[in-house]
């Protein structure tokens, strides 16, 4: 099947589905979220993929939510957040994390907001020397969303998930690595090759076993993962409607500091 703004082939056993939006850092538009919950529920799912690798097309691996796209308004003029993370984005997260086999993110680039939330999604993590991790939400008002409140703290512990989360900063790939976020860390040139040799060698397993080690894992680990999507959805539909979201997606399309006022 074809799709606008991602990619998805097969070869043998593993399932390669590229983010396809390279003109904007594979930024998440409505389209897009649809177009990655259908593979990722229908393609991603047969039988026939033993294994899903996840990467972006270009520089970057997602850049977050498209900005300048913005968001559907709801009846009250305001954005629908809620709408597009319990419809689409969110399903699509869960959707990796339920996969009944290993799914690998190459992180080649960039990996913001709720790009960094898919990234951490995934059950194995490589990323290139030039790639970074962000949850730059709060540089525009909103929190994490995308699952990232239930994905940050389990790798990280908890005083580093609240720097993340409250400050925004990047994290290099190296300290990334250093503090659990992802498992190794190749030359920008080497990302690939390694990427696809983990793939094929997962293809290659016993996918039975690598299924139930991961449903075991998710019950451990992230038991209440709808409930803190859920929760993730409602926080961030009201933060749609501060005055702080609006002042913080006007300065980064303006490309200037914000200034926030708390409202």
């Amino acid at each position: 099947m074809s799709y606008k703004t991602v990619i998805w082939e097969q070869s043998a056993g593993v399932g390669r589905l590229t983010l396809n939006r390279p003109e904007t850092l594979n930024a998440w538009t409505a389209e897009f979220g649809r177009e990655l919950k259908q593979v990722i529920e229908g393609e991603a799912a047969e039988e026939s993929v033993r294994a899903v690798l996840v990467t972006g097309a270009g520089r970057g691996f997602s850049s977050g939510a498209d900005l300048k796209a913005g968001f559907d308004p709801a009846a009250d003029g305001a954005p629908d957040i809620r709408k597009e993370l319990h419809g689409v984005y969110h399903p699509a997260i869960a959707g990796v994390r339920r996969l009944p086999k290993p799914v690998v993110a190459a992180v080649n680039g960039p990996a913001v907001g709720i790009g960094c939330s898919l990234a951490l999604a995934c059950d194995l993590v490589m990323a290139a020397e030039s790639a970074f991790f962000g949850l730059a939400f709060v540089n525009i008002g909103l929190m994490p969303d995308g699952g990232s409140t239930a994905f940050v703290p389990p790798s990280v512990g908890k005083a580093r998930a609240f720097q993340m989360a409250l400050l925004g900063e990047r994290v290099p790939a190296a300290q990334a690595l250093e503090w659990g976020l992802v498992n190794w860390v190749y030359p920008d040139d080497k990302l690939f090759v390694e990427a696809n040799l983990l793939a094929e060698r997962l293809a290659a397993g016993p996918t039975r076993s690598y299924a139930a080690s991961k449903q075991a894992l998710n019950r451990f680990i992230y038991g209440d993962l709808d409930a803190q999507l859920d929760l993730e959805a409602e926080l961030q539909h009201q933060l749609g409607r501060t005055r702080d979201f609006l002042e913080g997606t006007t300065a980064f399309i303006e490309k200037r500091p914000p200034a926030f006022m708390g409202a």
